[in-house]
């Protein structure tokens, strides 16, 4: 009876430790000091490859004084148009402003509706129509204005400052076109100014005057600013149909060096454009709107370089390395996908021929050099994602042909890789490809996570800053790969144990996902933690054998509801800034604000659903399982049933990445990279079951250990195809 329980209480001890890695939590919080006036200079399309210390001194003293930060300018619009960034930066919330369309790669010029009837402030006149479209048609609760209305009184400077300050019904409190000769007791009126120091757009010798322009606007609100003010300059938005990481500069109490960074990023270097609002808010020491600002406080994290070209600029531009990351993934998922499908097409007739006819006539069997072709091919596109996320740490981007290094670069790893496991001493045995591909997925995302996920910030197999989606942890790519490998690789160890401890080996592995995916420190992904718990639970159920019964599936959906439970309690307990994403979803629901929310995702699920690659690779994969399944050649349901674990890690595996990418807003990316990597592996080791299928099957209890041999025939062991 002692040792009947035995599984059981270890389970119940993994996933204790599971839920006490989750409850911890970095502390976060906005800088102590405050301001007595805050100044937020806005230049539309300003990166930091436009500054030098020659022709923009004020720029240059500024970002060396000052804390500094790549600062991404999502908006409601696909791109952010200075209109757009202006209304976005006031709403403190993803806003779009009324455009008119002209066929152009550029954005049209600002040109709010403004109307003076006086000397001293403005209206735009069209204000409550911009409101009320923001409102009724975009899916983020946007209010124009919210800022200046959470102030007493704004000042603003151009017409872009203008659309910033303006409140809910369009009044701008006090507006001047330009800035005046002597901006003094212009700037202490307010205690919030908006400055418009231009647009930058164009290139060459066009767009370095605009800059010095923009420096030169700046030294006279430097020389004028009054005293204990917070200076925030901001490249507000991007000025063509190219979305970039733009200058985030913050100079004042509080703020004299280091990098910005926020709750909403937790990536240090890196602010979102909704996240100024709050900080302005925060700085002023003044409370902020509810259920109206998507962003979070800025604060201040040490480590930025003394000199501004060390930290932003040559081989630290991170606006050049996501620029170019945006337009290799698409490259590398798509030549992914079509070779992948090609290759499984070219397998269908091995393993056509790989079946034993009972007749006495029938196709030969394949040779061994045609089979040990495909395995190695096959072992090779499931190592591409893996090998693509290593490649991210080599300087591709900075090349003069980005996707031919990378794809150079990527090719030599997946060499490496595919002959370091057709190397191995165990390559003969069965489930030894499958086991050690998985363990390289999980071992390369998992080594990632631990220092920081550097690999997947703008890298190809990760996530580009410019999206403004994700900017740190694990994102879809990753997840998949990483939830694939740890579930497989406890498929692959749980043979070698007794039914009653395979459950254990499950849980063990995806107690350490769980607490990967989930943690602030590392995945910093709840939604994803709840997805790997679920996949979890369905594994563990399902590894003893059998099918997935209902008193199976009740056990394991009340296991998964309980740690889900658990992991919300633990976030919505935290203070409100410092909540994940998952604390902030049931946040939306208990206060009656969860319908954008959910709107947002099925917006977001169907844009990725139509537009990536993955998607591709997730149905191609899905159709290879399927045959592979229900074809009187496939072997799948042989493999299944010799291996019930390996059964029980692809069932794990597809209702965790299909929870992660529906709740996630990525639709199928994250089951398409999980597909990726499992088909290829799965497939081969079904072909190698379809080569023995008449070789007596050795009872389970003679197994030798994980991946070890399946098949034996007259007291020889036959493990590669003949």
């Amino acid at each position: 009876m002692r040792r009947l329980w035995v599984p059981y209480a270890l389970v119940l001890l993994a996933v204790l430790a599971s839920l006490g890695g989750l409850a911890v939590r970095p502390a976060k919080g906005a800088p102590q000091s405050t301001a007595d006036y805050v100044i937020v200079a806005g230049a539309a399309g300003l990166r930091w490859d436009d500054l030098d210390p020659q022709r923009t001194p004020t720029l240059w003293q500024e970002a060396t004084k000052g804390s500094i930060g790549w600062l991404s300018v999502r908006s409601a619009q696909r791109v952010t148009c200075p209109s757009d960034g202006w209304v976005t930066l006031g709403a403190g919330n993803y806003a779009a402003y009324p455009r008119i369309l002209t066929g152009s790669s550029r954005c049209g010029p600002l040109a709010p509706e403004l109307d003076q009837p006086d000397a001293i402030g403005a209206n735009i006149t069209n204000q409550r129509n911009i409101v009320q479209d923001n409102q009724d048609r975009l899916p983020y609760g946007a209010v124009p204005g919210s800022l200046a209305e959470s102030v007493r009184c704004t000042v603003a400077v151009g017409p872009g400052a203008a659309i910033a300050a303006a409140r809910p019904f369009g009044r701008v409190d006090k507006y001047q076109a330009t800035l005046p000769a002597d901006p003094r007791s212009l700037l202490s009126d307010c205690v919030l100014s908006f400055i418009d120091l231009g647009t930058i757009t164009g290139s060459g010798a066009s767009r370095a005057t605009l800059v010095e322009q923009a420096d030169a606007t700046l030294a006279r609100v430097v020389a004028a600013r009054p005293d204990r003010s917070l200076l925030l300059v901001a490249g507000v938005s991007d000025t063509d149909r190219t979305s970039r990481l733009h200058v985030a500069i913050a100079e004042g109490p509080g703020w004299n060096g280091g990098w910005l960074t926020s709750a909403g990023t937790g990536r240090q270097g890196y602010l979102q454009l909704i996240d100024l609002a709050p900080t302005i808010l925060t700085a002023l020491g003044k409370a902020q709107p509810e259920k109206l600002f998507a962003g979070r406080a800025a604060s201040v994290v040490t480590g930025k370089p003394a000199n501004v070209a060390d930290a932003v600029q040559g081989p630290h531009n991170a606006d050049q390395r996501a620029g170019a990351q945006r337009g290799v993934a698409t490259i590398f998922f798509t030549v992914l996908a079509i070779l992948q499908f090609l290759l499984f097409a070219a397998i269908v007739p091995v393993m056509v021929r790989a079946r034993r006819h009972s007749g006495p006539k029938g196709p030969a069997l394949p040779s061994a050099r045609v089979v040990e072709t495909v395995e190695l091919a096959l072992i090779a596109a499931a190592l591409a994602i893996p090998a693509a996320l290593l490649a991210d740490a080599s300087p591709w981007w900075r090349a003069h042909h980005p996707a031919w290094v990378f794809g150079l670069v990527t090719g030599a790893l997946i060499v490496a890789g595919t002959a370091a496991v057709r190397l191995a001493p165990r390559y003969r045995r069965t489930l030894w490809p499958m086991a050690a591909v998985a363990a390289c997925g999980a071992i390369v995302v998992g080594l990632d996570l631990l220092t920081g996920a550097q690999l997947q910030l703008n890298g190809v197999a990760g996530y580009s800053a410019i999206n403004g989606a994700r900017y740190a942890g694990v994102g879809g790519v990753g997840l998949g790969v990483f939830v694939t490998g740890l579930l497989v690789l406890a498929g692959c160890t749980a043979q070698s144990v007794a039914k009653a401890y395979r459950p254990l080996i499950f849980v063990l592995l995806g107690g350490v996902g769980v607490v990967m995916v989930g943690s602030p420190y590392l995945g910093a992904d709840p939604i994803g933690a709840i997805a790997v718990t679920a996949g979890v639970c369905v594994a563990a159920a399902m590894s003893t054998g059998g099918w997935l019964t209902f008193t199976r599936f009740a056990w394991a959906a009340l296991a998964g509801l309980a740690v889900t439970i658990a992991f919300a309690v633990v976030d919505l307990r935290r203070p409100e800034l410092e909540q994940g994403s998952l604390g902030r979803f049931l946040s939306a629901f208990g206060d009656g604000s969860g319908g954008p929310a959910l709107q947002r995702m099925a917006a977001a699920n169907g844009e990725t659903l139509l537009a990536s690659p993955l998607t591709i690779l997730a149905i191609v994969g899905v159709l290879m399982l399927a045959f592979c399944q229900f074809s009187p050649w496939g072997g799948l349901n042989r493999l299944f049933g010799l291996h019930p674990a390996i059964r029980a890690a692809g069932a794990g595996t597809t209702v965790a990445t299909l929870i992660a990418g529906v709740l996630g807003g990525s639709a199928l990316t994250v089951a398409g990279a999980a597909a990726a990597a499992a088909v290829p592996i799965a497939v081969l080791t079904a072909l190698r079951v379809l080569l023995h299928a008449a070789d007596r099957t050795r009872p389970e209890g003679e197994s030798d250990g994980p991946g070890g041999p399946l098949l034996r025939k007259s007291g020889q062991d036959h493990l590669a195809p003949r």
